[in-house]
């Protein structure tokens, strides 16, 4: 029996199902990966006191890490929402301790619904700690604005500049998502000497909530696989694209994207994969 790849997802914990942890597990499993977790805080509003995001202890975060790493291992760790820099430098910590193969750093900022998943002093640690050890980082363009000091990203041109300066930071790849601009959703990847871009059709919908966590999961699924950079990508695309083609919704909330759309549906987007 081949054994599936083990991935471990270091992010926060979306009660309602859609996003974070729970999107990135549901991913995996669709892709045939083993996924594991390792909570950081648990994001569900208190009907009282109106807080937002529960923290985990650091303590709660290294025995989680560890449980996962001595029973299983790990060919693959994709981070998610960390929120504070002290959680930001344990993960770092914990990464570099790792016998890592594959490292993908979503950098989670703004939720779907503007909950805010970054505390303010916390980015700076993100960008000389964690992202120098990404394989591939995926900021959306407001994730990418915030990391380049409120650059206002408005267009694919903007999106190319803004792949290229985020190299800089460190990471061996850098995945500026255009899912937040007008026209059709276009990606762009850089790495350190080319830019393709991948472009597909625009879902009309609002039900996206944990798309881009999906997206950066489907990523880490493929890279284990042994798919190159820009395949990884062109098929995590295809797979999104699908989910949030097939999202729904059980309330007036945004809902979330379909992770068994592409299994269930029999259909795959084909993705236009151009070099800039």
């Amino acid at each position: 029996m081949n054994l599936p790849s083990r991935v471990i997802t270091i992010a926060g914990s979306a009660a309602g199902g859609s996003a974070g942890i729970q999107a990135d597990l549901k991913t995996f499993q669709e892709l045939d990966v083993y996924g594991m977790s390792v909570v950081t805080a648990i994001v569900a509003r208190h009907p009282e006191t109106d807080k937002n995001v529960h923290l985990q202890t650091l303590e709660a975060i290294e025995a989680q890490f560890a449980t996962a790493m001595k029973q299983v291992g790990a060919d693959a760790l994709k981070t998610g929402m960390l929120f504070s820099r002290e959680i930001i430098e344990k993960a770092a910590d914990l990464i570099a301790a790792s016998d890592k193969k594959t490292v993908v750093v979503d950098p989670v900022m703004v939720g779907k619904l503007d909950s805010k998943l970054l505390a303010d002093d916390a980015i700076d640690v993100l960008k000389s700690r964690l992202v120098p050890m990404a394989d591939v980082i995926t900021p959306n363009v407001p994730e990418a604005s915030y990391l380049l000091d409120g650059r206002n990203l408005k267009t694919v041109d903007d999106m190319k500049q803004a792949a290229i300066d985020l190299y800089d930071l460190g990471p061996q790849y850098v995945l500026v998502k255009g899912g937040r601009l007008k026209g059709e959703a276009v990606d762009v990847l850089y790495d350190g000497e080319t830019l393709t871009a991948f472009e597909a059709p625009r879902v009309d919908t609002e039900n996206t909530s944990g798309a881009g966590c999906s997206y950066s999961a489907a990523i880490t699924a493929y890279m284990t696989k042994g798919y190159s950079m820009p395949e990884a990508v062109r098929l995590a695309k295809s797979f999104v694209t699908t989910a949030i083609e097939y999202g729904f919704t059980y309330t007036d909330m945004v809902g979330p994207t379909y992770h068994a759309a592409e299994r269930m549906k029999g259909e795959a987007h084909k993705i236009k994969v151009e070099k800039l």
